[in-house]
């Protein structure tokens, strides 16, 4: 059985990621694999808009691998 990441679940992860942010996260499909999210952190001050979201990215790489969130839409804020 495929254990499949939950909307609450990515919350989590960004959040423990990002302690100060503010997350939202939309499960486009309703088939928990392709997702919407939106992450604004302090984190992001001094990055351009790639490495905001290869830092978001990271923080689901084994996921993104394995297929387990086959798509993310990434977006951020300062």
């Amino acid at each position: 059985m495929d254990l499949q990441m939950t909307v609450n679940d990515m919350t989590a992860r960004l959040q423990s990621h990002f302690p100060d942010s503010d997350v939202q996260v939309t499960d486009l499909t309703g088939t928990q694999d392709h997702y919407e999210v939106y992450v604004k952190s302090t984190r992001f001050e001094g990055l351009t808009r790639i490495e905001q979201h290869q830092a978001v990215m990271a923080a689901f790489s084994a996921e993104l691998k394995t297929g387990e969130v086959h798509a993310l839409s990434i977006r951020t804020a300062k």
